[in-house]
């Protein structure tokens, strides 16, 4: 999950919306953490769980990284208002976790994640991930290049 964050950095650039999902324990905070290694990011990405959001300002000169774990809210755009993910956006990479319903409405344009693995009593450590890009931003985008 770490290696397909670092080479899906590649890709990213400021405005663009990541939103990942899937089980507990999937790999969303170690695909994120990737992300950061390949934007170049300040900071050890770590779980955002309960303070909601981290900003990692890039130590070159790419956009800064701006993690979301968006788990414990139960409200939609409402409730991350107070985040500014608005006012972020344009200038930052924005990954959320738990996302879904909840920052749609922040942009047309945003790359979907969910990440599949087995669950239950289980040594198996293989995660399927599958990649939906929406809107204009993404359509000419080859997603194709991150097939493993």
């Amino acid at each position: 999950m770490r290696e397909l964050g670092r080479t899906l950095a590649k890709l990213l650039r400021a405005g663009d919306l990541v939103m990942l999902s899937g089980e507990l324990g999937a790999g969303k905070t170690t695909l994120t953490r990737g992300l950061g290694e390949g934007l170049g990011v300040r900071g050890a990405v770590t779980s955002p769980t309960f303070v909601i959001a981290r900003v990692h300002p890039s130590l070159g000169d790419g956009p800064p990284l701006v993690h979301v774990d968006a788990y414990r809210l139960s409200g939609g755009l409402d409730e991350m208002e107070d985040l500014d993910l608005d006012v972020s956006l344009p200038e930052s990479v924005v990954v959320v976790e738990w996302g879904e319903g909840k920052v749609e409405e922040l942009t047309d344009d945003r790359l979907q994640v969910v990440i599949h693995r087995a669950v239950g009593d289980t040594t198996d450590e293989v995660r399927h991930v599958t990649l939906t890009g929406l809107g204009e931003r993404w359509a000419e985008t080859d997603l194709s290049v991150l097939s493993a």
